[in-house]
C-alpha cells in the first residue's frame, strides 16, 4: 500500500474517489454527492492547488482505495482541518485510514500548525476510536451535517501537536 499527495492534475482522481466516498457514506461528510456531481473540474483543480492545503490518496498499484485532506482551519489559529476521510469498504479494517490520519499530521506538523480540528459523527464508532487512538479528544463542540442531513449529529475533536 502507499500513501501520495494529489496535485491539481491529479483532479480526475481526486473526483472519482470523492465521488465513490459519498456514494458510500453519504451521512458522513457536509457535502452531498449531487452538490460534488455539479462542481466543474476547475473547482477539483483550485482546492489541489491551494497554499497550505493536502489531498493524500492510499491505495496499491491498480487503484485509490482511501483519501483524507488537511488545509490550514480558517478562523482557528495555527490550526489545521483534517477532512473527507474515507477508506473503500473493501480495504477497511487494513490500517489504511491510520496510514492516512499520519500523513495529515506529518503535514500539519511540517507546515507549522500547532493543532488539527475534526469532525465526527456521534454514530461512528469506528472513526472515533481511530481518531481517539491518534490523540484526537473532544473539544466540546457539538453539532450536525448541514441539509439535508441534520438529523446526524457530530462533534469536534482536537489534537494538539
Amino acid at each position: 500500500m502507499r500513501i501520495e499527495r494529489m496535485v491539481a492534475d491529479d483532479w480526475q482522481r481526486v473526483r472519482a474517489v470523492r465521488l465513490a466516498a459519498l456514494k458510500d457514506a453519504a451521512d458522513a461528510f457536509g457535502t452531498t454527492l449531487e452538490e460534488a456531481l455539479q462542481r466543474p473540474p476547475e473547482t477539483w483543480q483550485e482546492q489541489l492547488a491551494r497554499p497550505q492545503s493536502v489531498c493524500f490518496h492510499a491505495g496499491n498499484d491498480s487503484e485509490d482505495l482511501g483519501c483524507i485532506r488537511g488545509e490550514k482551519y480558517e478562523g482557528r489559529e495555527a490550526a489545521a482541518g483534517l477532512f473527507s476521510m474515507w477508506v473503500t469498504p473493501k480495504a477497511r479494517s487494513k490500517g489504511l485510514a491510520s496510514l492516512l490520519v499520519d500523513a495529515v499530521i506529518a503535514w500539519a506538523r511540517e507546515a507549522g500548525f500547532e493543532r488539527i480540528f475534526l469532525d465526527v459523527g456521534d454514530d461512528n464508532a469506528n472513526a472515533i476510536r481511530l481518531y481517539e487512538r491518534k490523540g484526537f479528544v473532544p473539544s466540546g463542540v457539538r453539532g450536525s451535517l448541514p441539509p439535508p442531513r441534520t438529523h446526524v449529529r457530530e462533534h469536534e475533536r482536537v489534537l494538539e501537536l
